[in-house]
Formats: structure tokens, C-alpha cells, sequence
């Protein structure tokens, strides 16, 4: 028999390996768009990461988007959906060399991949609900298409164990949620750096403000690569910080939490045990961010802007610059005063109307084409 050419060989490989990716992309986006996988069957992963709402949770449930409504229609979180989109850059959850720890899914790092995170959500009782592994592996299987895929991709055998298909279910959503469909790199910022857009004034005004460490902070915990004008800018450095966000009231008043409830963050991760990590938070992703609110970890703020002046409360001496315009109250106190990152938040200038409206103007070129009127 005549032997196929080594370099043939290895391009009929990578060939199958690209199309066995795409198939389990193709399995992964079914699955995120299946009600099936939640107790009652109304809800999927696509409810709480909606494409067409930014990846984030598009319902108002009752607190104006604040926080997702479950499966069983009554239970509320206490914590903001993140955004789906370009969550593929997430690195894993690392302690780094400046002290910090950074990367992991969900708020708080806990999840190591994305693959980990998909499978958070069925079994959580106040979201999709399933009981167990098993439960949801037996869903799987009510569909005689996701049977032949599972089998396909994973085994003959890979129903033997639940534990198995379910880690299967897991990799496939994870395999969807690394397709360009997440991440485009299509927006107005990402044209202007082709060479296929310009930016106006304000919007320019804003991004030389934004990646500069002179007149801003914001680059400081929103900047991943090197250069300002590099290519795929994810708008965030992964980094765990407390910046001093306040209780949510409103939300608490609507989930049920009891009043002594704290939030510790980072701290509520089952790897960390520091009490210096209470309060922390992963920096997001800034894609979408125009598209995604309300903002913070909590929903607490409604409107961009707010958010801006939220920031700018730490280095302005104005009391009326510390008004949060929401409540037209001063910005209410941390929810946990320890661990603030002071040396982030302080650094830089206080901020006039001009400067603020020139950041959110910019940050508003960093939405997906798919969102732009």
C-alpha cells in the first residue's frame, strides 16, 4: 500500500480536527438555546446570556434587569449576569506576580474555564434548577439528535456515566462559546483601528483620555494588551479589585437576602480563604458596554454615565461631583469598606462634564456591529 505524504497526513488531521470542532460548536449551540436543561423548561443558557441583548440578561424580572429570575419564576440572585461575549479571553483563575488574582468565570473566579461555568447554572437551584448530573444527562438523551452527536464526538459510551456526558454538555456550550459569533471584533473602535472608520472629536478625545494613565485611571484595570492601538483590546485586565461598589438595596429588597447579608466576593470563592480579598470583583469586559447595563456586580447603577462619576467620586474634591444622579444623593458607601484598591482608584485627575461625556462617548464605539442601530 502507498504511504500517504507526511505533510498530507497532518493537513487531512487538522482538517478533521477543524471539522470536528465545528460540529461540536454546532452541538454546543443547541444546547445554549435548550429550555429542556431547566427544571420547569422555560429557561436556557441563552436566558440570562441573550445574543440579542449583549450576551446579558435582556428580562426585566422585576428589578429592571438588576439580577436574573429563575427557572421557578420567584427565586431573584444577588449578582448582575456578566456578559457572555468575549468571555472565551477570560484567562484561568491565577495569583500573578503584582499580588493579584486574576481571570476565572463568574464574578468571583470560581469557574476555571468557560466549559466549568456552563455547567454551573443547571444545578443551581435559584437558576435552571435541575436536581443533578443525572437529571440533566437524561434530558440530553430525551432527543435522539443530541444522542447521535454525544456519540459521535464523545464515544459510544459516553452516556456510561453521567458525570461524563454531563463534562461532554459542558465542553460542547464551551466549544459555542469560543466561536466569532461571541466575539467579532466588529465594532466602530475595531474598524477605526483597520483603518475603516474614523472616530469624531468627542469619541477621540475619549479614547486618548481612556489609555492615558496622566488623565484617567481607566486603562489601568481595563487595558490587556501592551500597545493602546493593539488588535482584539478585550478592555480588561481580568484583575480581582474592590472598588467600593454600594449594597444594591433595591434588589435586596426584591431577593429575600437577609439584612446582614454582605456580599464578600472574591471571598465567596471556595478556594479563597483571605480576608484581604473580601469585596473583590473581576474587572469586565468593556465590549458592549453601552448595550449591557445595569452595571456593576450588582446592577446597582442604571446609566453609564453614573458609572463614570461613580469612578470620578474618588478624585474629585467637589461634594456636588459626588452626587450620584440616580438617587441625587451622595454615591451611597461601600458595601465592603476593606480592601479597596485606593492606589487604582485615586490615580489621575477629577474629571469635568466635557472629559466624562468624551469616555462614554468612546466607550460607546466598542459595541458589536450587530447592536448598532
Amino acid at each position: 500500500m502507498k504511504r500517504l505524504p507526511v505533510l498530507l497526513v497532518l493537513a487531512l488531521l487538522s482538517a478533521a480536527n477543524v471539522h470536528a470542532d465545528d460540529r461540536m460548536a454546532d452541538l454546543g449551540r443547541q444546547l445554549f438555546f435548550d429550555v429542556n436543561l431547566s427544571q420547569n423548561r422555560t429557561q436556557a443558557c441563552a436566558t440570562c446570556h441573550d445574543p440579542n441583548h449583549g450576551f446579558v440578561d435582556g428580562r426585566d424580572n422585576g428589578v429592571e434587569g438588576m439580577a436574573s429570575l429563575g427557572d421557578d419564576g420567584k427565586s431573584l440572585g444577588d449578582r448582575n449576569a456578566p456578559t457572555a461575549s468575549y468571555a472565551a479571553f477570560v484567562p484561568p483563575f491565577v495569583h500573578n506576580a503584582k499580588g493579584n488574582y486574576v481571570g476565572g468565570l463568574f464574578h468571583d473566579g470560581r469557574a476555571g474555564s468557560l466549559a466549568d461555568q456552563a455547567g454551573g447554572p443547571p444545578l443551581n437551584p435559584i437558576e435552571m434548577g435541575l436536581k443533578d448530573k443525572a437529571e440533566a444527562v437524561a434530558r440530553i438523551q430525551e432527543n435522539p439528535d443530541y444522542v447521535a452527536a454525544f456519540k459521535t464526538l464523545y464515544g459510544a459510551d459516553v452516556f456510561s456515566r453521567p458525570e461524563r456526558a454531563y463534562a461532554a454538555m459542558s465542553e460542547a456550550i464551551q466549544a459555542y462559546e469560543r466561536t466569532a459569533e461571541f466575539a467579532p471584533f466588529d465594532s466602530k473602535y475595531d474598524r477605526y483601528l483597520r483603518g475603516e472608520a474614523q472616530l469624531s472629536e468627542q469619541e477621540e478625545l475619549g479614547r486618548t483620555l481612556f489609555f492615558s494613565q496622566q488623565f484617567t485611571n481607566c486603562n489601568l484595570c481595563h487595558q490587556l494588551r501592551t500597545s493602546p492601538m493593539g488588535a482584539q483590546e478585550t478592555f480588561s485586565n481580568y484583575e480581582h479589585h474592590n472598588i467600593g461598589v454600594p449594597v444594591n438595596t433595591a434588589l435586596r429588597a426584591k431577593n429575600g437576602a437577609q439584612p446582614e447579608h454582605v456580599d464578600r466576593g472574591l471571598l465567596e470563592n471556595p478556594a479563597i480563604d483571605d480576608p484581604a480579598q473580601a469585596g473583590k470583583f473581576k474587572t469586565p469586559t468593556l465590549r458592549n458596554i453601552a448595550v449591557t447595563g445595569p452595571y456593576m456586580h450588582n446592577g446597582v447603577f442604571k446609566d453609564l454615565r453614573t458609572v463614570i462619576l461613580f469612578y470620578n467620586s474618588y478624585n474629585t474634591k467637589s461634594a456636588k461631583r459626588k452626587i450620584n444622579p440616580e438617587t441625587g444623593q451622595p454615591f451611597a458607601p461601600p458595601e465592603v469598606a476593606e480592601n479597596l484598591s485606593l492606589k487604582e482608584l485615586q490615580s489621575g485627575p477629577a474629571l469635568d462634564d466635557k472629559r466624562i461625556d468624551a469616555l462614554v462617548a468612546f466607550l460607546k464605539t466598542l459595541t458589536d456591529a450587530r447592536y448598532v442601530e
